[in-house]
């Protein structure tokens, strides 16, 4: 695989908890593990490639949005090893969102860093606990619709 944009590590998915990273950020961490390959102008839409698996490039010859796109989000969920279902709770320490918390944009970003973590587990790899991070964004202030740029849920 070629080398990828971003390293993951404890403060980084912690982040993408948080809801300090834009849903684009938490869906290119995704697409590129799952081989889709970004535009050359890096503007425009993310393609299947060569390593992308069957199941995903047939579904979705364009990298789907993960947060936004239930089919998708459900496909991310469904793709996680049975052994790997409950990493976000042994690596993280995550216990879930409030009750008051719960929106699809919020489950779907933590799905998406378990889905993560299973990808690590995947290839060998730990979760070192520090690593470089992109610039944080506020918290949105309405969580259902996210970030400035964010496609909408549905």
């Amino acid at each position: 695989m070629s080398s990828l944009s971003w390293n993951l590590s404890r403060t980084l998915l912690m982040a993408i908890l948080d809801d300090r990273l834009s849903d684009r950020f938490v869906a290119s961490l995704v697409w590129e593990r799952l081989g889709y390959l970004p535009p050359e102008d890096g503007e425009g839409t993310w393609l299947a490639g060569p390593e992308t698996p069957a199941e995903w490039s047939e579904a979705f010859p364009e990298a789907p949005e993960v947060i936004a796109s239930r089919p998708a989000s459900v496909r991310l969920t469904r793709s996680i090893p049975k052994e790997s279902k409950q990493l976000l709770k042994q690596q993280l320490q995550f216990a879930g969102y409030r009750i008051n918390e719960l929106y699809p944009r919020r489950t779907r970003r933590a799905t998406a860093v378990n889905w993560l973590l299973a990808w690590l587990a995947s290839v060998g790899q730990g979760l070192p606990e520090q690593g470089v991070l992109p610039p944080l964004l506020e918290c949105p202030a309405d969580p259902v619709q996210g970030h400035p740029g964010d496609p909408p849920v549905g």
